[in-house]
């Protein structure tokens, strides 16, 4: 993936030693899935098309993401699509099931989904079997990526059965790249500093607005090899947009926060640049980074996030925001170098 000065990364990476390789901005396919509001079948339909169309062809879903829905709404669009035209990632570690006759449902920020509830599973069976569940409801024979999904709580059955299970699945050809995905660094970082992990899918931590990951995750991912795909880029909204009852890491955005971001947002103004681009951009100064994900729920958000993607941003922007205060100057940031 190249980087010159102002101009977007381009070219896809290699995740780790893997072999698959993404382009530098993916769809985030939780919002398919009626993420706080419903999105019209047709709608999400054709949101994954305008994502090819736009190359965003690295797509990322989960048996969470509307317990199923994402992903039988993204296969129904991949049916009889080029296997070799796009990558795919899905995760494990919450098994589904029919919801019981009476037992309470589990909407979980998601409206309307299927009759389904979510177990949390990271046995060798129930990892495989939710695996196989995934593959159905994509209507594909593979996937390139699977994650153990927010597993933070989990550790000792990680280290018991999850990620061997995993490993499994990698030795015998049945997944290219295995990792894990969440938004908590300090434990990804735990993970790949004990694991063989080809790439994490780490959310929220590593943005205009918080450093966490540069602090622990980072510098274990770029000693070991390991790549990192950058989720969350947006905080939840607040640097999409800034203004009153913004949110930040899925709750209301606190004052100071919000106040934050309109400084930043102030700069970017500056220089010509829409905060949006810049936080699309942010994460890519540092080098284990491959990939940032964006959640549309529509076809005119995936043109926007992919136009905003393409935009040139003036090195001096970055180092402006360094000497205001609002980056801290050992940052790693997307410039040229020198």
């Amino acid at each position: 993936m190249a980087v010159d000065g102002g101009r977007a990364p381009s070219g896809p990476r290699e995740l780790g030693r893997s072999g698959v390789r993404v382009p530098p901005l993916g769809l985030g396919c939780a919002p398919l899935a009626n993420l706080y509001e419903a999105v019209p079948e047709e709608r999400a339909r054709e949101t994954v098309r305008a994502a090819f169309d736009t190359g965003l062809t690295y797509m990322d879903t989960a048996p969470h993401y509307g317990v199923g829905l994402s992903e039988e709404r993204l296969g129904r669009v991949l049916a009889g699509r080029d296997r070799a035209g796009y990558t795919l990632s899905t995760k494990v570690g919450r098994r589904l099931r029919p919801r019981f006759l009476g037992e309470p449902g589990q909407a979980e920020g998601f409206a309307a989904t299927p009759d389904r509830v979510r177990e949390w599973d990271f046995t060798r069976d129930g990892i495989r079997a939710t695996l196989e569940s995934s593959l159905e409801r994509l209507g594909v024979d593979a996937v390139d990526i699977v994650y153990l999904h927010d597993p933070e709580n989990h550790i000792r059955e990680v280290h018991e059965t999850g990620f061997a299970a995993l490993a499994e699945l990698k030795a015998e050809g049945l997944v290219r790249a295995i990792g894990f995905g969440m938004n908590h660094s300090d434990v990804l970082a735990r993970f790949v500093a004990d694991f063989d992990v080809d790439v994490v899918l780490c959310a929220g931590r590593w943005t205009l607005l918080e450093r966490t990951a540069y602090d622990d995750l980072l510098p274990v991912c770029e000693r070991r090899g390991t790549s990192v795909v950058a989720g969350g880029v947006y905080n939840s909204g607040l640097l999409a947009d800034p203004g009153p009852g913004a949110h930040y890491d899925y709750r209301r955005a606190p004052a100071e926060l919000i106040e934050r971001a309109r400084r930043l947002a102030s700069v970017c103004a500056e220089f010509g640049v829409e905060l949006r681009a810049a936080a699309l951009r942010f994460p890519f100064g540092h080098p284990a980074v491959a990939a940032a994900l964006v959640g549309c729920a529509s076809p005119a958000e995936v043109r926007d996030n992919a136009e905003l993607f393409t935009r040139d941003i003036p090195d001096e922007l970055w180092r402006t925001l360094v000497r205001r205060g609002l980056l801290d100057d050992d940052i790693p940031l997307p410039v040229r170098p020198a």
